[in-house]
């Protein structure tokens, strides 16, 4: 019994090893144009040194007693009532963890992910895929409470049966982390099997994973011809840096010559931002050819673009005035290394273009020199904690604004560092320094704020800021799509203006604005660009004419979009394995009218994510149309179970209790969600609709009176009220309904033939 006790660590080290074999030996794969960063080392010395050690070497390593940092010596850490153990046999790293199943299962470390100031192990499952463990080790020193294990939810309930469990598609590292870790990685998803055969040329972020292969480099470099070569056979030049200099009128610098191109940024973005991958990456390709960009709106950002989850800076930078100015990383990063450039000062960096004399003085700053309140980056770019440990700067390089926090409850720098004091404290301190706001009300994130609210007023706004050529061309494509989601003239008048523009983001978002329009007139409009040339603009121009009948074309411009769909279809299947995508394919093959599709599209994003919210209702709305409403019912009770305050759930519940004629139960559903709804006004409108239309007209107006306060220029709640006064011989009321809506739109004939009936009688 004792030598079988000696015996069993080795026996389970030899079971793991066949139920998870390593993939180290087979994930990496070589690439004849890829050459290794190794062969960079002779001519690029110094910028080797520097890259050796940096994050990007660092970012995926071997588990190895000289890359593993925390502490594996049979130690223990307990979350929702999991245990889960760290140890070591020999130099091999192990986690006892719950797996899929719940049941606590031995599982080997081959990889450690990250270095600072948190690591992250990767844990091998079935079918290729590799997972990221969500306990990870704080590797900040102790003094500032890290050398500890940690998790990353640590104020949630996350268990095996949770698509954030480790063991879920959330925290797959395949899709969501081997792109920006490794170097030529191919994810390889197989739809059919549901595995992964992925491989990357080298296991970090190495010299080819941002110049892009260097075969050609390094033969003309041996032939000494690189001089005879564009960007010395790499894709695309990286040096954007450029020139900048002082004028006498100005304490600012400014560039030499203008920046042509987001080539350095766009590659920095790639994985410094919030994105979804489309395809196979280009190098020196425009972002958004390659990747799906998450713009800076409600609810990943504030209204006035500040982060508020996540953004990986590409999206907020892209906001800022440096970037119209001209600043690329480079300016302030050193690329190899990826430390601060200048940084032998507290504001060296800034001060490159800003000069000290002006700006790193108290008469600008206000604070006592040397203090973190004198620091530049504290007030314009504060920070976020992300990860529980991980603080990371807002990008958008803002001034501090308190005036907004007052009136939107958007955060601003100095409230972040003075947590005890008010926003009017902060909004009088800067009225005594003599900074006074004068565009609070006409800022651009109040027209966002007061349209998401309903308020229909803001739209004009929105239509100057889309139109003005010398705002940041991701504001212009924001307001683009908030227009769209309104509609009317503004929208169409400034989608016409920007759906050719030489901006794929604006181009982009313009295309996403068009689905207030009828489905012939979007086909007239989006046709010269279903083969253009950015793979996200083709994809929205895809979902956005899903819906046209290929028989009613001509035999040309079908074929042209059946190219197009197939293009769309193919790119989704590459990340099939994410329920998000499998959404987007649902709605896709709904729009086309293949309902069965849709329907496996839609249970597969389900069974991937159980908790998917919008999975579950678009199937149910899919389901109720084929008039399977005891199935719709059971999936939008489900729904409430994981989400029983969800708006747009108890919405669509009482919807369905209306179409069956349950009017106590939709009743009770609608008002519910009318009772939750925060941002627009449907959920308030359709309510007040439905106490109409099933007896209760007072009740009705009570309501639409309320929303009214809200938004007070909706014009479809002016309306209701106007017909529904009317129909209580209220005409006074009516005809005052009416003539806000004349004024409103004067130019809508209906308006002025209603207000003209009530004033007849």
């Amino acid at each position: 019994m004792k030598l079988l006790l000696q015996l069993y660590p080795l026996f389970c080290t030899l079971l793991l090893a066949m139920l998870f074999p390593s993939m180290a030996s087979g994930i990496e794969k070589a690439d004849p144009e890829f050459i290794g960063s190794k062969q960079c080392t002779s001519c690029h010395t110094q910028e080797y040194k520097d890259w050796r050690g940096s994050h990007h070497d660092l970012a995926m390593q071997l588990a190895n007693p000289n890359t593993v940092l925390g502490d594996f010596d049979n130690t223990t850490f307990t979350y929702n009532g999991i245990t889960s153990t760290f140890y070591k046999e020999s130099d091999k790293y192990f986690v006892r963890t719950d797996g899929e199943d719940g049941k606590l299962t031995n599982f080997p470390v081959d990889y450690v992910f990250g270095v600072y100031p948190l690591q992250q192990v990767l844990l091998p499952l079935s079918r290729g895929r590799w997972q990221a463990l969500s306990i990870a080790w704080d590797a900040r020193p102790k003094a500032e409470g890290g050398q500890r294990w940690y998790h990353l939810y640590p104020d949630e309930t996350v268990d095996y049966k949770d698509p954030l469990h480790w063991t879920g598609p959330y925290q797959n590292w395949n899709t969501r982390c081997a792109e920006c870790h490794s170097t030529k990685l191919e994810k390889n998803y197989n739809s059919v099997s549901k595995s992964f055969t992925t491989s990357f040329t080298e296991i970090d972020v190495s010299c080819e994973a941002c110049h892009g292969p260097g075969k050609t480099h390094l033969e003309l470099a041996t032939a000494k011809k690189l001089d005879e070569s564009d960007h010395g056979g790499f894709p695309m030049s990286l040096a954007q840096r450029g020139q900048w200099q002082f004028t006498e009128e100005s304490d600012i610098a400014s560039r030499v010559s203008k920046l042509e191109s987001r080539t350095q940024i766009d590659s920095c973005g790639r994985c410094h931002s919030r994105r979804g991958t489309l395809g196979d990456y280009h190098y020196g390709a425009d972002l958004l050819d390659t990747h799906r960009l998450s713009m800076p709106q409600s609810p990943l950002y504030y209204h006035d673009g500040q982060i508020r989850d996540e953004d990986y800076v590409y999206g907020s930078f892209i906001q800022s005035k440096m970037h119209l100015a001209g600043v690329v990383c480079s300016n302030c990063h050193e690329p190899h290394s990826l430390k601060l450039r200048d940084s032998a000062s507290q504001n060296g960096v800034c001060a490159q273009c800003h000069k000290p004399a002006a700006y790193d003085l108290p008469q600008h700053h206000h604070h006592i020199p040397g203090s973190t309140g004198a620091q530049c980056s504290n007030c314009h770019m504060p920070e976020t904690t992300y990860m529980g440990v991980d603080p990371r700067r807002d990008h958008s390089l803002r001034i501090p604004r308190p005036d907004l926090s007052i009136v939107m409850g958007t955060p601003n720098a100095c409230n972040q560092c003075h947590t005890d004091r008010e926003p009017q404290w902060a909004l009088d301190a800067l009225r005594q320094w003599g900074t006074t706001f004068r565009d609070t009300g006409t800022h651009p994130a109040r027209a966002f704020y007061r349209v998401e609210q309903g308020d229909d007023r803001a739209l004009p706004s929105l239509a100057q800021l889309a139109a003005d050529t010398s705002a940041a061309p991701v504001w212009r494509a924001n307001a683009m799509e908030a227009l769209g989601q309104v509609g009317g003239r503004d929208a169409l008048q400034s989608a016409t203006m920007l759906l050719y523009s030489d901006d794929s983001i604006i181009r982009t978002s313009t295309v996403r604005g068009l689905e207030f329009l009828p489905l012939n007139q979007r086909y007239q409009l989006l046709q010269p660009l279903i083969d253009d040339e950015i793979t996200s603009v083709r994809m929205e121009v895809a979902m956005s004419l899903a819906g046209v009948p290929l028989d009613q074309i001509s035999a040309d411009q079908a074929v042209q979009l059946q190219k197009l769909f197939r293009e769309y279809i193919n790119i989704q299947i590459q990340h099939a394995d994410m329920p998000g995508v499998q959404l987007q394919l649902g709605i896709f093959y709904v729009t086309r009218g293949d309902l069965p599709s849709a329907e496996a599209a839609y249970r597969e994003a389900i069974r991937l994510n159980p908790q998917l919210i919008p999975a579950l209702l678009n199937l149910a709305d899919l389901l109720r149309q084929q008039n399977r409403e005891d199935e719709a019912r059971e999936l939008l009770l489900k729904a409430l179970e994981v989400a029983p305050d969800h708006g747009a759930v108890l919405h669509a519940l009482g919807l369905l209790e209306t179409r069956s004629g349950q009017t106590e139960k939709a009743l009770h559903y609608l008002g519910r969600a009318a009772v939750l709804e925060s941002v627009g006004t449907r959920h308030r409108f359709i309510y007040a609709i439905a106490l109409h239309d099933l007896g209760k007209p007072q009740e009705a107006i009570a309501q639409l009176l309320a929303l009214l306060r809200t938004a007070p220029h909706n014009e479809e709640v002016l309306l209701a009220l106007a017909n529904y006064s009317a129909e209580l011989g209220q005409r006074d009321k009516a005809r005052a309904y009416a003539k806000t809506l004349t004024e409103i739109s004067p130019g809508n004939r209906n308006y002025q033939q209603l207000y003209q009936q009530l004033s007849s009688g």
